[in-house]
């Protein structure tokens, strides 16, 4: 469709650990992480993240988070069947920004549907919900059952010759360039603030993504990074939560990706124990040329402490 003369390969790692206030509340993991296709290593690939909200009144936000990610790899795969047969980028911008965010919101409305037809709200679940948050809430949960499954979503689709960002709610999307520079493709969406943010189960959602499309008409980006806000809300700031990129990069070019691989889990447990105490999920996607794999690059002479060293200095809270 687009003319693409770069030619990459793809590998996908990631994880998600629950949170260490959950840990102590008994609360499951609200969030959710998933790739297609599952070896992480063709094109096209999508990956998705998403968040489930912890409010009382989201009662059923963990299951929300995997109908999210489920619903969303599919339509970004149905969506590469179904998108015209052109080079007319304004044509294909639109159908991104229109038809996909409204795909997946129809998508995933249809699957909370199916699962309410088949697990309804039960009795204990509303009585709870009313006992914290009063009568109109449980109320609102009977007339607007969706809300009980709020969702944020973060997604990538990587083809050969382009890449779609796509975001609704908190949580946050880089790239990191093979000289380690970071950046945000998608513009901050100022009505997240604090604890509100934009949801899948809002009215009209589909308004409220953001989108971008990046053409590969040179290199791509080195890594892609979708993560919830519990691991970049684990840093004492912003700057220090934007190293965690090339930090990665770093590691991966010295050690390969396995080695991330093996030790993700201990990073995340690490980061929600000493920062947020929220559910840390992370997905990593690496984008190679076609002549070099992330498992086989030489040996550096650095040694892993001091990376490791300065991570646990910026978790901490």
């Amino acid at each position: 469709m687009i003319p693409n003369n770069y030619k990459f390969t793809v590998q996908v790692i990631g994880d998600s650990v629950r949170g260490a206030s959950h840990e102590r509340r008994g609360l499951p993991n609200q969030d959710a992480i998933l790739w297609v296709p599952a070896s992480g290593k063709d094109l096209p690939l999508v990956l998705a993240v998403a968040d489930g909200h912890g409010c009382s009144q989201c009662f059923r936000s963990e299951s929300g988070a995997e109908l999210a990610v489920s619903v969303t790899t599919k339509a970004m795969q149905n969506f590469l069947e179904i998108l015209p047969r052109t080079t007319n980028l304004s044509l294909i911008k639109q159908w991104i920004e229109e038809k996909l965010p409204r795909e997946i919101v129809h998508s995933w409305r249809n699957a909370v549907a199916d699962n309410l037809s088949a697990n309804p709200f039960r009795i204990l679940e509303l009585e709870k919900l009313e006992e914290v948050k009063g009568s109109e809430a449980r109320r609102q949960a009977v007339l607007n059952p969706p809300f009980a499954y709020g969702s944020t979503l973060l997604a990538t689709l990587v083809t050969d010759s382009f890449i779609i960002y796509l975001q609704i709610g908190d949580g946050e999307l880089l790239t990191v360039s093979e000289t380690g520079e970071v950046c945000r493709p998608l513009p901050r969406d100022e009505r997240n603030f604090a604890h509100e943010t934009s949801s899948l189960c809002l009215k009209d959602a589909w308004q409220g993504f953001r989108v971008g499309l990046q053409l590969i008409l040179d290199k791509p980006p080195a890594l892609i990074l979708l993560t919830t806000d519990g691991y970049p809300n684990s840093f004492v700031d912003d700057a220090n939560f934007l190293k965690v990129g090339p930090d990665l990069l770093k590691i991966i070019r010295a050690e390969g990706i396995e080695r991330v691989r093996k030790n993700l889990r201990i990073w995340l447990t690490e980061a929600t124990e000493k920062g947020s105490g929220d559910d840390v999920t992370l997905g990593i996607i690496c984008l190679m040329n076609g002549e070099e794999d992330a498992s086989d690059f030489p040996p550096s002479p650095q040694g892993e402490n001091t990376l490791e060293e300065e991570r646990h200095e910026r978790t901490t809270t």
